[in-house]
């Protein structure tokens, strides 16, 4: 498999519990290294920025409002089918359905507040990393 990257963020219902550490280590023992990282708190607007493909979805309103409400972990990951294996960590959108060990299974509250996002395909991960990471930011 090619080495990838692949764009993360732990959202804020695992932030307010102070789960940032036991999500990483997750990655981190998939073989997935954490090459960028940082902490901020989105505006309602540049949520609806990032999530405009599910603008004219009905839970578009919602979900900015949610990940406006606390701070959230961005992180760009790192490793050999990155994006693939980023995603069978996060275990399936709603946590019921997550295979046992995944991160939505052990840490997800909700099918909204579902603890973490991850990039669904190669050019998904260069936007979505592009529009919170300069080039510099990446220590690759």
């Amino acid at each position: 498999m090619p080495l990838e990257r692949t764009f993360s963020i732990i959202k804020p219902d695992a932030t307010r519990r102070n789960l940032t550490g036991k999500i990483n280590a997750k990655f981190e023992e998939a073989g997935l290294r954490i090459i960028a990282q940082k902490r901020i708190h989105l505006s309602k607007a540049q949520a609806g920025v990032f999530y405009k493909v599910h603008a004219e979805r009905p839970f578009y309103d919602e979900l900015c409002q949610f990940m406006a409400s606390e701070p959230i972990i961005c992180q760009v990951l790192e490793g050999e089918g990155a994006i693939s294996k980023n995603r069978e960590v996060m275990g399936a959108t709603n946590p019921a359905d997550a295979a046992v060990g995944t991160i939505r299974a052990d840490f997800a509250e909700s099918v909204g507040e579902n603890s973490v996002h991850g990039s669904d395909a190669p050019e998904t991960a260069a936007e979505e990393i592009a529009y919170f990471f300069s080039g510099l930011e990446l220590v690759g």
